[in-house]
């Protein structure tokens, strides 16, 4: 085989549409855009303009709110994850479960704010827990294996007293 001999598989590189060069390429003249007007020129077309009717996006009602700036990117954990982990010994049961633990034994793969301990699965190993958050299902489980769980609670600032 020579450097000469290699090319790409048929049909695997596709040439662009040349738009505007002539009534014959069946792209000329308005390339595909129709008549005049905005939505022919480039760089300027009105998003959602309706011909002068009120948008759907201004006319259907703002719901909903996002904390961006302050949620919490939590990881969320299952029982039976954590139940794995300990059977292959990656946790032992006389070690605090926390988020540096569970990364390094593999159940997160990387720590966000925090993590979110839930109760799908059962847990058989006695684990102290220190989490973000837990459901009531999963601290339940845990409390009924021996363990415990701890809720890291986050701070707050103190709310200032106007009272007089």
């Amino acid at each position: 085989m020579k450097l000469s001999d290699i090319a790409d598989n048929a049909g695997s590189r596709k040439k662009r549409m040349r738009v505007g060069r002539g009534i014959g390429s069946g792209k000329g003249k308005t390339s595909g855009r129709g008549g005049k007007g905005q939505t022919a020129r480039s760089g300027v077309r009105i998003k959602g303009f309706e011909g002068g009717q009120m948008p759907l996006h201004r006319r259907l009602p703002k719901r909903g709110f996002r904390n961006t700036p302050f949620a919490r990117r939590l990881n969320e954990v299952n029982l039976d994850r954590v139940q794995a982990a300990v059977d292959a010994g990656k946790l032992s049961a006389g070690d605090t479960v926390d988020v540096a633990a569970l990364v390094k034994a593999g159940v997160l793969r990387r720590a966000r704010d925090g993590v979110r301990l839930l109760g799908m699965g059962e847990l058989k190993a006695k684990l102290a827990f220190s989490v973000w958050g837990a459901s009531k299902s999963a601290v339940a489980a845990v409390e009924k294996a021996g363990g415990s769980v701890t809720i890291l609670a986050p701070a707050r600032p103190a709310a200032e007293d106007n009272s007089a």
